[in-house]
């Protein structure tokens, strides 16, 4: 019958204008929500096959839907573990309960932006309780073991020791300095120069490397040669740990450079890369000295004895003084004496279908057979974003539009009830009949 199909389109008009309603309700109160995904419904009408020259209505249903590939806007922060992707992808999370659990049975879910912070542990972890997942490394941002990308197994929950010291050994130097010519010339008084660099041990203590730079005074003429000797504090103060000749080609073409390099006593020296091993008490540290046909290193010109490039590596002992990430995820301590070590490594998650993952508290989605299986890519990769600190996403809400929702809702709401009340009515009529 026409009337009662109609009084159940309006029952269903009714229960999807209601459960809009819901949805509309959620998404304003979450406008304020870091990181929330806006939630959305489908209506689709419902056809019910009529005979000739009737018809029956059939009615709606709806289908709610989360809009997870939109991101919100960001907004700065002063914490440097405020973390939000630019872009496409997810951070990979756990629940902080879960993180003494082996990965297989460890819950995997993703968040798009996250205030982390550490906990009495160490663990980076937001205030919902969702602990951040990452790729353990050393500390010039190499991954650590071996990496799987198409599922979290290989994903450990960060974390870092509120007492973390490091101490990094100096293994290079570059060794710019320019050897005045005239010293090399008969008659000259042939005294050494010195130049003292400090270097640091396996431990972070500092000692020094004393370089000797004695030129070799001819009888007649220019001899251009120079003798070099390293001393280390470690050791001895008057017998070099290594010492070496040197010649400078004071040709038109050559114009002070290198000529050739002879190392004394078996001292390691690389004439394609200009650099010498130097063994010092603590192990060997490369020195560039140059070479024939470089730019850089040791040079003979006819102006004072000047280092021109000294430098080295290494680094005291430090404590750890905050922590930063960059665009590539790489989440990196920094130390009271300007070190800077990479941690950790954090992948973004990718998934074919957004939309389809499943949605959680504390604004964490899980993958689904709808979404499809995940893949973790390397910040600023492939499909994905980059990794953002000092910010967080915002909620991708529009309350303007929320609130139009909301008035053609309530408006549907009521036409439907008059659907109800006006069905109500004439079917008393007919009840009115038999009277």
């Amino acid at each position: 019958m026409s009337l009662s199909s109609s009084l159940n389109a309006g029952v269903s008009g009714l229960s999807v204008n209601a459960t809009r309603l819901a949805v509309i309700s959620d998404n304003i109160a979450n406008s304020s929500t870091n990181g929330y995904r806006r939630a959305d419904v489908d209506f689709a009408s419902l056809v019910i096959p009529s005979s000739s020259g009737s018809f029956s209505a059939g009615g709606v249903t709806v289908t709610t839907f989360r809009d997870v590939a939109s991101a919100g806007a960001l907004i700065a922060t002063g914490n440097s573990t405020d973390i939000s992707v630019s872009g496409r992808g997810m951070l990979p999370v756990t629940k902080i309960e879960s993180v003494d659990l082996a990965a297989a049975v460890r819950p995997f879910q993703m968040v798009a932006t996250g205030a982390f912070n550490r906990d009495e542990r160490g663990f980076l972890v937001t205030r919902s309780g969702l602990a951040l997942l990452g790729w353990p490394t050393d500390a010039d941002g190499a991954l650590l073991g071996t990496v799987t990308r198409e599922s979290p197994s290989s994903l450990v929950p960060v974390q870092i020791s509120p007492f973390l010291t490091v101490a990094e050994p100096t293994t290079k130097m570059t060794l710019g300095v320019n050897l005045p010519a005239s010293e090399t010339e008969a008659g000259a008084p042939g005294d050494p120069f010195q130049s003292t660099i400090e270097y640091f041990d396996s431990v972070g203590r500092n000692h020094l490397m004393r370089i000797e730079f004695t030129p070799v005074v001819p009888a007649t003429g220019t001899s251009n040669q120079w003798r070099v000797s390293f001393f280390d504090s470690a050791t001895s103060a008057t017998v070099p740990v290594a010492e070496l000749d040197v010649e400078f080609d004071a040709s038109r073409t050559g114009r002070g450079s290198l000529l050739s390099v002879s190392p004394l006593a078996g001292l390691p020296y690389n004439p394609v890369t200009g650099m010498a091993t130097v063994t010092v008490a603590d192990g060997p540290i490369e020195v560039f000295i140059g070479a024939s046909g470089l730019n850089g290193g040791l040079i003979q010109l006819d102006s004072p004895f000047a280092p021109i490039d000294i430098s080295k590596n290494g680094a005291p002992a430090g404590n750890l003084q905050t922590l930063q990430i960059n665009d590539q995820g790489m989440l990196e301590a920094v130390y009271d004496t300007g070190q800077i070590r990479a941690l950790f490594q954090i992948p973004l998650v990718n998934v074919p279908n957004p939309n389809g993952l499943t949605a959680l508290d504390g604004q964490a989605f899980a993958p689904s057979p709808d979404s499809g299986g995940i893949f973790l890519w390397d910040a600023s990769t492939g499909p994905v974003g980059g990794i953002v600190g000092f910010a967080l996403q915002q909620s991708t809400v529009d309350i303007a539009r929320e609130l139009t929702d909301l008035i053609q809702t309530q408006r549907a709401y009521s036409s439907n009830a008059t659907i109800i009340r006006t069905v109500d009515e004439m079917l008393q009529e007919t009840t009115n009949l038999k009277r």
